[in-house]
């Protein structure tokens, strides 16, 4: 199958890796613009296009989708099978229904359930001990449509963003692979997806990331577990950010809302229900560091 691959992060290079080492043929890549970033302003590539260029795949990349007649004119003239998405932008409809086989998207949760920005975050904060991937043929809203393949994958306790995301990234590759050949086969049924058992996986906002001690240890806990290692859940103490990276839910301690309780070696902050010790933390300014060592120099108290 003639393939064009749409996609900007990390999570998308197993995807796409995938497609390049099979018998398909990945005609080219679309990714989001080049951005300057850094204090030198430095032109950057997007993880996908890094992976093109090495690769000598054609990439395009256009500042906008929707009535963007030149990008369509283009893709068109590729004469694509197949559009495969992963971590990109919302497709208009003009762009995904190019293809001969239309286009579909891999989403990291269990369709309709966290549709959505930001799926794999929710998932951990919301205390979901089960997640997983989704396939889907692209319709014009966001996320909504039917669906072709579906893989459960458990989050483990110590499971936070970042371990989650690495073993959905690598997983979702064989999703991909399997329903591109599923496609191909034209032997599959597509699921329509259910509405009303759908939940939001909005954007990760500052206000998110921002620990509210009379919440429960518990939800306190998974925020600091589905915003590790970015952009990291924190609290302000004498006006500095305060981020935190690894924490314990503690029962036995008696602690009210914000007080903390301080020896050498350990921090912990009361909540609405039980108590939190904190593990890993970073002051504004400095390193990620054990609490051990983070107390050496600093009182909460």
């Amino acid at each position: 199958m003639k393939i064009v691959f749409m996609g900007t992060p990390d999570f998308a290079i197993p995807s796409l890796k995938a497609i390049y080492q099979s018998n398909h043929d990945l005609i080219a890549v679309v990714t989001t613009p080049d951005k300057e970033r850094g204090r030198g302003q430095k032109v950057t590539f997007t993880p996908v296009k890094q992976f093109a260029v090495e690769q000598n795949i054609p990439v395009y990349q256009p500042e906008k989708l929707k009535g963007n007649n030149e990008f369509v004119y283009q893709m068109k003239e590729l004469q694509p099978d197949l559009f495969v998405v992963v971590a990109f932008r919302i497709l208009p409809k003009e762009v995904f229904e190019i293809p001969k086989y239309g286009s579909f998207n891999l989403h990291a949760s269990l369709l309709p359930k966290y549709r959505g920005a930001a799926p794999i975050q929710w998932a951990i904060i919301k205390g979901e001990t089960e997640t997983g991937l989704t396939t889907f043929k692209l319709a014009e809203k966001v996320d909504t449509g039917n669906i072709y393949l579906q893989v459960k994958v458990p989050i483990h306790p110590e499971d936070n963003f970042g371990t989650l995301h690495d073993r959905l990234s690598e997983l979702g590759s064989d999703v991909v692979m399997k329903t591109i050949s599923l496609i191909e086969s034209g032997d599959f049924q597509l699921l329509p997806q259910d509405d009303s058992l759908a939940s939001p996986a909005p954007k990760i906002t500052k206000e998110i990331c921002e620990i509210d001690w009379n919440k429960s240890a518990n939800e306190i806990h998974n925020l600091v577990r589905g915003l590790t290692p970015y952009p990291a859940a924190f609290f302000i103490h004498n006006e500095k950010v305060i981020k935190v990276y690894r924490t314990e839910v503690v029962k036995e301690i008696k602690l009210e809302p914000s007080e903390f309780y301080q020896t050498k070696k350990e921090l912990i902050v009361g909540c609405g229900k039980d108590a939190i010790k904190i593990l890993e933390i970073q002051q504004e300014g400095k390193k990620r560091m054990s609490i051990e060592e983070f107390l050496r120099g600093f009182s909460f108290i």
